[in-house]
């Protein structure tokens, strides 16, 4: 059974090994340089011109594992769901990363266009998922139970908040893929063993190889991404590793204790919230810059210390929710 996480983790490492290896050069042809916002840290402006759109290699990595990992069967429905969803978040973060590139500034998608984008794939996720489920019902429908329909909000939420959420973390060398990878272990864990998952029984085998293929490929684009960073993963990368993430917790039934497993995510995202609302309404900044790393840096703090820490946190984080779910196991 381990090698259902352990061959495509395997995979998944060099499939974006690979990938980074024939990419890099393709990327720094095609002069896909990433863009310094003009507030950012003065330690970033010597970033620019690094090539972006990395997310590619993790995208290459985990997919390709998923694929041609020869265990039990990579199908079904419950996989397909979480592929489109992860390929429509990356969609939508190719045509921001394209047009920023293109117009030679942080001007990509409008936010507005940017959030229809990702309201329109987790809307057709979350459908798929109520019809998909519709269809087991024994008797009656599911569009019609309320309380179903309110966790579809929730689920619908979840997907644009988390694909945000770590388009937010994606701000310093190897942070989002650093603290997004105890992610990707604990969902392909819970998916495996979790003993109200059954994940077997539903189908959702497929699921946790792509998870474990996902947290490979994670690693693997590391090696390319470690400071200092020789790619960066670009809205393609971390839209679809939040939207990804989100399709397969909401897959194995973890759609609440996704709030505790990625939660140094939504604290990044939190505290740029919290940052635009005081700012408007008392003209007064809580952090001294937000997403919360870059406080830190302006803190006076390394950016490899700022990402070790926030990377423990994060395994810290996906420990509890384990021990939760499996105590007295």
């Amino acid at each position: 059974m381990l090698s259902i996480l352990f061959g495509p983790l395997l995979l998944g490492i060099l499939g974006a090994y690979v990938g980074g290896i024939l990419l890099l050069p393709l990327l720094l042809r095609l002069k896909v340089g990433q863009v310094i916002n003009t507030w950012a840290p003065e330690s970033h402006k010597s970033k620019g011109g690094t090539p972006t759109m990395g997310g590619a290699i993790i995208l290459v990595g985990a997919f390709s594992a998923t694929l041609l990992f020869p265990g039990p069967p990579a199908t079904g429905i419950a996989l397909a769901g979480v592929l489109l969803a992860t390929i429509g978040f990356a969609a939508v973060g190719f045509v921001d990363d394209y047009l920023i590139v293109r117009r030679g500034k942080n001007l990509g998608l409008r936010a507005r266009e940017k959030l229809a984008g990702q309201f329109l794939v987790a809307g057709l996720f979350v459908m798929w998922q109520l019809l998909w489920e519709n269809e087991l019902r024994p008797s009656g429908s599911i569009l019609g139970d309320p309380m179903r329909m309110l966790l579809a909000g929730y689920h619908l939420l979840l997907l644009v908040g988390l694909s945000n959420a770590v388009n937010l973390t994606d701000g310093l060398d190897g942070l989002a893929a650093g603290v997004s990878l105890p992610v990707w272990i604990t969902l392909a864990v819970l998916g495996l063993f979790a003993p109200h998952v059954q994940s077997a029984a539903r189908g959702d085998v497929g699921v946790v190889i792509f998870c474990a293929a996902f947290a490979g490929a994670t690693l693997g684009y590391l090696w390319f991404n470690a400071h200092p960073a020789q790619v960066f993963m670009g809205d393609v990368g971390s839209l679809a590793i939040g939207g990804g993430m989100a399709a397969a917790a909401i897959t194995f039934r973890q759609e609440w204790l996704l709030l505790l497993v990625a939660l140094v995510h939504w604290v990044e995202m939190a505290s740029v919230i919290i940052q635009v609302t005081s700012f408007k309404t008392t003209g007064k900044r809580v952090f001294k810059m937000s997403p919360l790393h870059h406080h830190y840096e302006k803190c006076g703090e390394p950016e490899t210390r700022i990402v070790a820490r926030f990377s423990i946190l994060s395994a810290v984080c996906c420990l509890l929710a384990l021990s939760m779910v499996f105590r007295g196991v």
